[in-house]
């Protein structure tokens, strides 16, 4: 970007440097100052931000330390101050003009410089030096500056300003004070971007800001006044439409998030957008695609009345009807709340532009879904934005193959009516049937027609009905898949799923107007969460708080919270405004096998989906007679395949399917379904977690599972990672189910053999939820063995999520249940634990003394791997220790052990320890080699947590041999895998320390 301004303006030289917007640093002569120990940079920062100004003793320790101030914190203080005035008394003779951190001081400061001085005064301490020595007084300056020049010196200014930022503010620090100053400087970091774009726009620096604003908005997609800026660069680049496009999505988020329309000075740049008012400048050549969607709809699909849209449909001439021609406008009122369905919009406008190609196939398509879906509405919807496209007419024709009160309309009186709206005289109808086909084919040759069969029972009843001629279009909706129109007519399936999230809203919206929606915002949210996107079930909730005179939606989002009465409140005193009733027309219709499957999947599926394997157990079939039953289900739209194999329901259907359970379904038969589906779930997951780490004391003696049952098997431990990476929901379900039914030994049981699955992925939050639940059994059943277990595991969890309190607490509480099992084993274990938690606090001191004792337990039991691993940890803290020899020989005896074992898992942690040992010896080489396996390892197991730390110490490695690019590649890749696993401190230590290299 273009920056008509000379740096040196801008120059001047001081002793020694700070920086606080990013981490807290100093530099001096070019070289970085060692500040010590994170708490004495804090003291140094909290100095810094008020620069020639005494700060109280008090205050000091309120910033540096906040709620947790230790007894001794004075002393503390002192000795920080004491070795920060060691650090600047050294020799601050200013550096020549020009260099050091300080590039872009004034040069007419008196104070330039200066050296850097800590005092004592009464009021405080106070930290002395340049104007310009500290980065966050010399932004503000820039800023201040640049407010006040021209454009072509303001954007050089601003640019200087915002160069000055290496991260987020005092990066590492955690109190109030500083977390609150670290806000307020964000902001204002936030606003010198939008000053400085908007210095750059009106330097016509449109093009270059766009990838810049792009990132921005994403950041900030309510910020309006950034998002002016984005929608003023796009039209500016020529890109008019997508300029279009972000003005609506920021209206939808404005609207979703905050009940509010966007205000007055965005509306009026979209007006002048959509004009192409000059006064907001010329847009460059378009670069939009023709046929990609108009601004006003926002559904991709081309307009047909535009020649040059892609795929566009001319009409045809439209002559005078002849008097034996009718032109019959069938079509249902259009539905007054329609929203979102962009997606199918556009493939039904795809496909029946097929209408337009002489010789083609008759254009058929089939719009599917359950009850409720918004099928019709769709149709119609379509239909009638269409009319265009059909000059010689629309036939319509409700075939009521699912009405809660008819029966289907048969195939030759659905023709009758079609020849009737044709004009027919009804005398001249045939009695035959094939006649009566053939005469409705002849009447519609040749005539551009749109055919809307609604409600289609199956295929045999839509046949009969589609024209010879293809320059008809027929448009079919059904809560069948129609799968034989497919295969005979080439018929387009378009399945039908439940409204977005902004789509949900918009339809409430609608329904009631956006100032309800934003007077009431939790209600909302309920009301749309228990709703699940099913257009019914919203537009029942939102008739019956419309009918309400100040009916609060508050009161109905009460009702929908309670299961019991969910159904009752999504009724609103029709047939076809009733969830119940229209999902009891598609249970009514069901064979007697599959109804029973509907049943048994509402009150005994734990997860939000279920496999075939586990749907066989489930029920108590063989794999064929459930996969049977199941395909009958999903071809009424019942139940979904979202992936081969895999089967759920709706939310609303479920709860249905669970109240005819209950009424339908004897208890002891539910119950022994639920237990055949939770042992499934059990004896399949402890099969997997044996592969995973086959240790002797994580085997389980389980009693055979149920009649009907059968577990899966789990094959390697690859096939084993992949079946609880699809089920491992489903299995923390089934704990949930269990407890529920009080079944407490299966409660722990299932936390057992989940437990090695959850640590792998790192997946911190289930892993805390898993263990507390199996615990809580664990205390009902009294066994000191299981009490043991369980605190132990919670320990680790407490451990990892960095909560070392609770870790001590429940490792101490499950020393005293190992101790009263008289299990010496458990308590190698436990103290292994205990290690693991003073080392993830710093003190591998205390980590060491524990694992040497764990070392000396297992060195005389009869568990290799467990000793294996118990050589890995006292190698690895003795390294952390200095002690590089007998870490090396500690961490070469356990790799060779795991080896024999074949247990991926325990080489790879070694590899890893190996790695560390060679980085910390100086020989780098070795370590990216022992880095490299162990990473290979970690992946192809799927333990992510590790691979997550492994990544980290690559980066360390690549850094040390002179290759930041590489280190920051793989600092990145670790921060991802940090972020996906909520260890947050982790991910910011990362992007500090890449940040830190790029600079």
């Amino acid at each position: 970007m273009r920056q008509d301004w000379d740096p040196a303006d801008e120059r001047g030289a001081v002793a020694i440097g700070f920086g606080v917007l990013g981490e807290v640093r100093a530099d001096r002569d070019g070289a970085a100052v060692d500040l010590g120990p994170a708490r004495q940079r804090s003291v140094l920062a909290a100095l810094l931000v008020d620069l020639g100004h005494p700060v109280a003793v008090d205050a000091l320790i309120d910033r540096v330390w906040g709620a947790r101030t230790p007894q001794r914190v004075r002393p503390t203080l002192y000795s920080y101050v004491s070795r920060l005035r060691q650090v600047l008394a050294v020799d601050t003779a200013p550096p020549p003009a020009g260099t050091g951190p300080d590039t872009d001081a004034d040069s007419d400061s008196d104070s330039d410089g200066a050296p850097a001085v800590l005092e004592r005064r009464p009021g405080g301490y106070v930290l002395l030096a340049g104007p310009d020595a500290v980065d966050v007084h010399r932004f503000r300056r820039l800023v201040a500056r640049a407010r006040d020049a021209d454009d072509d010196r303001a954007a050089g200014l601003y640019g200087s300003a915002l160069g000055l930022w290496r991260g987020e503010p005092f990066a590492g620090a955690d109190t109030p004070w500083f977390n609150s100053l670290r806000e307020s400087l964000l902001g204002e970091l936030h606003a010198c971007r939008l000053e400085r774009a908007d210095v750059e726009l009106r330097l016509g620096h449109h093009a270059a800001l766009v990838t810049e604003l792009a990132a921005g908005h994403e950041a900030h997609p309510l910020d309006e006044r950034l998002a002016a800026q984005y929608v003023l660069a796009l039209y500016r680049s020529g890109r008019a439409a997508d300029a279009l496009r972000c003005f609506e999505r920021v209206r939808r988020a404005l609207a979703e998030e905050l009940g509010s329309d966007p205000g007055p000075a965005l509306r009026r740049l979209h007006r002048q957008v959509l004009a192409n008012d000059p006064a907001i400048g010329a847009p460059g050549e378009s670069t939009t695609l023709p046929g990609t969607g108009t601004p006003d709809t926002g559904t991709g699909a081309p307009d047909a009345a535009d020649p040059g849209a892609a795929g566009a449909v001319l009409p045809a001439p439209r002559s005078p009807a002849s008097p034996e021609h009718t032109v019959p406008r069938q079509l249902p009122a259009a539905p007054r709340w329609f929203t979102g369905r962009e997606r199918a919009l556009a493939e039904l406008d795809k496909t029946v532009a097929g209408a337009a190609r002489p010789g083609a196939a008759v254009p058929v398509c089939v719009v599917s879904g359950s009850g409720g879906i918004g099928k019709t509405s769709l149709a119609v919807h379509w239909a009638h934005r269409n009319t265009d496209r059909f000059p010689d007419g629309q036939l319509y024709v409700d075939l009521r193959g699912f009405s809660p009160s008819e029966e289907p309309l048969a195939p030759a009186a659905a023709v009758r009516v079609l020849l009737d709206a044709l004009g027919l005289d009804p005398g001249s109808v045939p009695a035959d049937q094939q006649a009566l086909a053939g005469l409705y084919r002849s009447l519609v040759a040749g005539r551009r027609m749109l055919i809307v069969l609604d409600n289609a029972a199956d295929a045999e009843q839509v046949t009969p009905l589609l024209p010879g001629s293809a320059d008809c279009a027929v448009l079919v909706t059904s809560r069948h898949r129609l799968t034989g129109l497919a295969a005979t007519q080439g018929a387009h399936l378009i399945p039908l799923d439940v409204l977005t999230s902004s789509e949900a809203r918009d339809l409430l919206g609608r329904h009631l107007g956006d100032e309800r929606l934003a007077a009431e915002p939790e209600a909302v949210a309920t009301v749309l969460e228990h709703c699940a996107g099913l257009p019914l079930a919203i537009s029942v909730v939102g008739a019956r708080a419309a009918a309400g005179d100040g009916f609060p939606l508050a009161a109905l989002a009460e009702e929908l919270q309670d299961r019991s009465a969910r159904l009752d409140a999504l009724d609103a005193g029709d047939l076809s405004a009733n969830v119940r009733a229209i999902c009891r027309v598609s249970y009514r219709a069901l064979s007697a096998v599959a109804a029973e499957v509907f049943r048994l999947l509402g009150a005994a599926v734990p997860g939000p989906e279920i496999g075939l394997a586990a749907a066989g157990s489930l029920l108590g079939r063989t794999p064929a007679a459930t996969r049977a039953a199941l395909r009958e289900l999903e071809m009424v739209h019942l139940v979904q395949q979202p992936v081969p194999g895999r089967y759920r329901m709706h939310d609303l259907i479920r709860l249905y399917a669970a109240e005819r359970a209950d009424e339908d379904q004897a208890r002891v038969s539910r119950e022994r379904a639920l237990r055949r589906v939770l042992d499934f779930y059990l004896h399949t997951a402890y099969a997997g977690d044996l592969i995973l780490g086959p240790f002797q004391h994580h085997r389980l003696e389980l009693p055979a599972p149920a009649e009907g049952a059968e577990p899966q098997p789990v094959g390697d431990q690859d096939a084993v990672m992949a079946w609880f990476r699809a089920e491992h929901a489903c299995v923390h379900g089934a704990q949930r189910l269990a407890e529920r039914q009080g079944w407490d030994t299966l409660v722990w049981q299932l936390a057992r053999v989940l437990d090695g699955f959850l640590w792998r992925q790192g997946r911190l939050h289930d892993h805390m939820a898993l263990w507390r639940t199996g615990l809580a059994a664990a205390e009902r059943l009294g066994d000191a063995f299981v009490r043991a277990w369980a605190h132990r595991r919670l320990a680790h969890a407490c451990a990892r999520s960095g909560d070392h309190d609770g870790a001590v607490d429940h490792a101490g509480l499950a020393l005293a249940a190992a101790e009263e099992a008289g299990d010496t084993g458990e308590q190698a274990r436990i103290h292994d634990v205990i290690a693991w938690s003073w080392g993830r606090r710093g003190d591998d001191r205390q980590a060491l003394t524990h694992v040497r004792h764990v070392l000396r337990l297992q060195r005389l039991g009869d568990d290799p791997l467990a000793l294996a691993n118990a050589l890995n940890a006292v190698g690895w803290y003795e390294a952390r220790l200095g002690d590089h020899e007998e870490a090396l020989a500690r961490c070469e005896e356990g790799l060779e052990i795991h080896r024999r074992q074949g247990f991926r898992d325990g080489e790879a942690c070694t590899l890893d320890s190996l790695g560390f040992i060679a980085h910390a010896a100086g020989r780098d080489d070795e370590a990216l080699a022992y880095y490299g396996r162990a990473l290979a390892l970690f992946h192809d197991l799927g333990n992510l947590y590790e691979e997550a730390n492994t990544l980290d110490n690559l980066g360390d490695v690549h850094l040390a041999l002179d290759r930041p690019e590489e280190a920051r590649r793989n600092w990145r890749r670790a921060a991802d895998l940090y972020r996906a696993q909520h260890r947050a401190e982790d991910a910011r230590r990362l992007q500090d320390k890449a940040t830190r290299t790029s600079s």
